[in-house]
């Protein structure tokens, strides 16, 4: 019994044992294949990277951002449709022309003035300048005509000329936005490329470790953790420069649809360094700044232009029962007819009396003239007109206290980025320096078999953060540039120019150097 029982504990340990092998097996299955998995995606986008390559720099995505950005042609066309009407509110003062032929025939009773019933068979036909002339009445369609209330015609003129101020000025404003928003894009695709450069840098530095952490350990000289730790380090700083290889992806298919371009095309920026860019100059202070902007920022000449729209409509609103409506109708051509109860003139023909005919066709003139006064309602749908136009005046009004405030609250807001972003960059350039040193140090030491490896790897970690901030430093500083620019309203560079400062110093000559890319 006592074999019996050891026999089946140690096939049962067997059985164990080999189903443990099996689960290590697949288990190393599925990280072969899951790394065959990576490499192979990894290798798809390199290649898409290192295809349809197209260099771009921004001055030329900014032009293309004009000729071909969606929102840009659409404001325009808004322009061009207030153009039009416009036009349209201008032809108000001309008058319509009207030129056709009516025929009226009539059978059955009629009854006159008198109250008479009359049996009657008529007959009319008119040709020439207007229609519609029907027995002794003038001509109910003008050949020509002018019509309209006189309060109407005028605003409407005044206010279509004001929409397309205000139109141009929308257009102004989204032509800034999106071309900030290409700026922007632009800073980012350069900013992903960098930190590409950056990480494959890095990597290089993590290759250079684990070689000699695997030499030492192999030499008997070194441990295997400080080797583990040096390969555990090589592996992430390859996840990193995959992870950037994606971004540049996705940062080049948002300038892509930003310039209106074939997703496919791999854009690359053509800025052979990244340099600090200096588009503001420093010494204008904030309240000159904040000046500058409510002078030229397009919101605000909106918002102004929106509010002398809606005086102009209470203004419209006012003159409203005050004002003609002008009615002016002219009308030439030749008419002629007949009746059954006429009889027939000489030398018109041979039809009996009774029976309906055309004679008589003569020319015809007819002019009318007439103005009225209207009061809608009593009145009260005149009040009603003036109270919602009032309403609309004060509406415009606080939506251009609400844009002056986001104006200055954006200028000031940039500003404070600027000179943050400046300072930062001084700081990442030391922080780089002395992280370098350290490196180079520690790396010489441990080649010297004198420091630990994992040092090295603080120290390589330390450089890899100066390195990517001081990317950023500059890169940050750049877009805060360019909100700065477009919060003060993109105005000309005559506005902008500063002297050189005390004795003469250049402000851009404090500029940092250019970050590696």
């Amino acid at each position: 019994m006592a074999n019996h029982a050891h026999a089946d504990s140690f096939t049962a340990t067997v059985s164990q044992t080999a189903r443990r092998l099996r689960f290590v097996v697949l288990a190393l299955a599925l990280v072969s294949a899951a790394c065959s998995s990576v490499a192979a995606d990894d290798e798809l986008l390199k290649q898409y990277l290192q295809t349809n390559i197209t260099p771009i720099d921004l001055s030329s995505a900014l032009r293309l951002a004009g000729v071909q950005n969606s929102q840009i042609l659409l404001a325009q066309q808004r322009v061009l449709e207030a153009v039009a009407l416009r036009q349209l509110a201008a032809a108000q003062f001309l008058p319509t022309l009207n030129a056709g032929s009516s025929l009226d025939s009539h059978r059955g009773v009629l009854q006159d003035s008198n109250g008479t019933i009359l049996n009657v068979n008529r007959d009319a036909l008119y040709v020439g300048a207007g229609a519609l002339a029907v027995a002794g009445g003038t001509v109910q369609i003008p050949g020509v005509v002018l019509t309209g209330n006189v309060s109407q015609v005028v605003f409407d003129f005044l206010i279509s000329r004001q929409e397309v101020n205000r139109r141009g000025f929308e257009s102004a404003t989204v032509s800034q936005d999106r071309l900030l928003q290409v700026a922007l894009a632009y800073i980012e695709l350069v900013r992903a490329e960098g930190q590409y450069s950056v990480a494959v840098l890095t990597q290089d530095d993590a290759r250079e470790l684990a070689r000699l952490t695997a030499a030492y350990l192999k030499a008997g000289q070194g441990r295997k953790a400080d080797a583990d730790r040096a390969a555990t380090e090589l592996a992430r700083r390859e996840a990193i420069v995959i992870q950037w290889e994606g971004r540049i992806g996705t940062t080049s298919a948002q300038l892509c649809q930003l310039l209106h371009l074939d997703p496919s095309l791999r854009l690359h920026a053509a800025d052979e360094q990244v340099l600090p860019k200096s588009i503001v100059p420093e010494p204008i202070p904030v309240p000159e700044l904040l000046a500058i902007a409510l002078l030229n920022r397009p919101e605000l000449k909106e918002r102004r232009t929106a509010v002398v729209q809606a005086l102009l409509a209470l203004r419209q609103a006012k003159w409203l029962p005050f004002a003609p409506t002008v009615y002016i109708g002219y009308s030439a051509g030749d008419f002629g007819g007949g009746s059954n109860l006429v009889a027939q003139p000489v030398g018109s023909g041979t039809d009996a009396l009774g029976d309906p005919r055309f004679g008589l066709f003569s020319p015809r003139q007819d002019l009318d003239v007439m103005a009225y006064w209207t009061v809608l309602n009593l009145g009260l749908g005149n009040k009603a007109l003036i109270d919602a136009a009032r309403s609309r005046l004060r509406s415009s009004d606080l939506r251009e206290i609400a844009t002056l405030d986001q104006i200055r609250s954006e200028v000031a807001d940039a500003y404070a980025k600027t000179h943050a972003r400046f300072a930062q960059v001084r700081t990442c350039e030391l922080a780089i320096q002395s992280s370098t040193e350290a490196y180079r140090e520690d790396l010489r030491r441990i080649m010297g078999q004198i420091g630990l490896p994992l040092e090295v790897i603080n120290s390589l970690r330390l450089l890899s953060r100066s390195r990517v901030a001081y990317l950023d430093a500059i890169l940050d500083y750049d877009r805060a540039q360019f909100e700065l620019y477009v919060a003060i309203g993109k105005p000309p560079a005559d506005v902008l120019v500063r002297p050189a400062g005390e004795n003469g110093e250049d402000p851009a000559a404090r500029l940092p150097p250019p970050a590696p890319r």
